[in-house]
């Protein structure tokens, strides 16, 4: 295990240019299982989390060739299914919540598809019945070993193009359930799809593999299944969730950052959100340009009232941000309610900003209500503990921002999410320092 030591009060500067996008590598990697030719992908993180699924693609039998720390090639043309019903396979995918997105595409190649039960963030429920009922309209039967919490899903005839409404709109789910259906016999349609870019990216992707997938945007998907994919080429787009970690960090630490390429039309409500707080950010080409701010006050909403920022599936505002958004509120003027509609633990990190001196009413397991120091009561440091990646970079945010010396521990939950992240801090001021135990 390791830490990070932070020494806060530190103004950054300079440029930082954003990582591959986390959500959207998990996706199209696992996609790469749907054919036997060579599929390569660009700008790949080279984070832990991803880094766990490439390994178990190649415990599966796909042939991985690293290009660059950020290019890979793959290639599925010997697959060992008897991996996924090992011991090393029960331990190995059950590490990793992205696993799960390796069983739509293994389902429509193969006709089986195993998973035990995924790990990923202690941050509250998140149930996987929109994947499997997917599959199960499709036409697979579903089992479960409750005893071992392994999943799977078979298909002796293959699967069927079917009508389906999805309970949610699940972003896992959407994607699980399109690469099974591309493979499907006939026409899927699928209501209710999640449409983030990282699933429009994905079936981007399998349009030019050769599949017929239409509606892209929308939540509502048109999949004419083939009989196989080809081989592409495919680059992922920047992190939406790191390009907002990199704005509470400017911002917090009253500092001048250019964040390059970020990729303005896939960030949706992401500035508006930042810009309700009072910060000052502006589009520069491509770039987002956060000038240096002594200050920043929330928006009421135009009845005077308290201003709400919640999640939404897309184009709502994204969960992953909502830690960010309630750090950044400690320090502006102004009262604000985060609710996270979601996911009911992702709110328990705060006990470590109040022990740090901000004002945080938690209200229940969704609710918290800020009040702003305007800057003119500091943070104070602390030791702490990362819980999951959001709360996590949250905490780092903070301890960037407070006066003196944070200790912060199980910095793996970082490292799951964010590429070099020290390193690429210190290039622009930071002080801090990684602590192996």
């Amino acid at each position: 295990m390791a830490s990070f030591k932070i020494e806060g009060s530190q103004k950054l500067n300079g440029t930082i240019t954003p990582q591959g996008a986390k959500n959207e590598a998990l996706q199209v990697i696992c996609a790469v299982l749907l054919t036997s030719d060579k599929v390569r992908i660009n700008n790949i993180p080279d984070i832990l989390d991803v880094n766990k699924l490439i390994f178990i693609l190649g415990e599966l039998g796909v042939k991985v060739e690293k290009l660059s720390s950020n290019s890979y090639v793959f290639q599925a043309d010997a697959i060992n299914l008897d991996y996924l019903e090992s011991a090393d396979f029960k331990k190995d995918g059950s590490s990793l919540r992205g696993s799960i997105m390796i069983v739509g595409p293994l389902l429509a190649r193969f006709g089986k598809g195993y998973i035990p039960r995924p790990g990923g963030d202690k941050i509250g429920r998140r149930r996987l019945d929109t994947h499997f009922q997917g599959f199960i309209d499709l036409g697979a039967k579903f089992r479960y070993n409750r005893e071992e919490y392994f999943y799977g899903v078979e298909t002796d005839s293959g699967l069927q193009g079917t009508e389906m409404l999805l309970d949610e709109a699940s972003v896992t789910g959407t994607a699980n359930i399109i690469m099974a259906a591309v493979l499907a016999k006939g026409r899927t349609t699928i209501y209710n799809a999640a449409c983030e870019p990282y699933i429009q990216q994905l079936s981007k992707m399998l349009n030019s593999m050769g599949a017929k997938i239409s509606g892209v945007g929308s939540n509502l998907l048109i999949i004419d299944g083939v009989k196989e994919l080809q081989g592409c080429e495919h680059t992922i787009l920047p992190d939406m969730i790191e390009i907002g970690s990199w704005i509470g960090m400017a911002v917090m630490t009253r500092s001048e950052l250019t964040i390059k390429n970020v990729s303005w039309p896939n960030l949706g409500q992401i500035p508006n959100v930042f810009r309700k707080l009072g910060i000052n950010l502006e589009k520069k080409g491509d770039d987002i340009y956060i000038p240096e701010q002594d200050n920043y006050e929330i928006q009421n909403y135009i009845d005077g009232s308290v201003l709400t920022v919640s999640d939404a599936p897309w184009p709502g505002f994204t969960p992953d941000l909502l830690s960010i958004v309630l750090v950044v509120a400690t320090q502006a003027k102004g009262t604000v309610l985060i609710h996270q509609k979601m996911f009911e633990s992702r709110l328990f990190f705060v006990d470590k900003l109040i022990d740090m001196g901000a004002k945080v009413i938690l209200c229940d397991p969704h609710r918290a209500t800020v009040i702003g120091h305007n800057f003119q009561s500091q943070l104070k440091a602390t030791k702490m503990t990362s819980p999951d990646i959001r709360a996590g970079i949250s905490l780092l945010i903070a301890a960037l921002s407070a006066k003196g010396t944070s200790i912060i521990h199980n910095i793996e939950q970082i490292d799951r999410g964010y590429e070099n992240i020290e390193e690429r801090l210190r290039a622009i001021g930071a002080k801090i320092e990684r602590i192996e135990d």
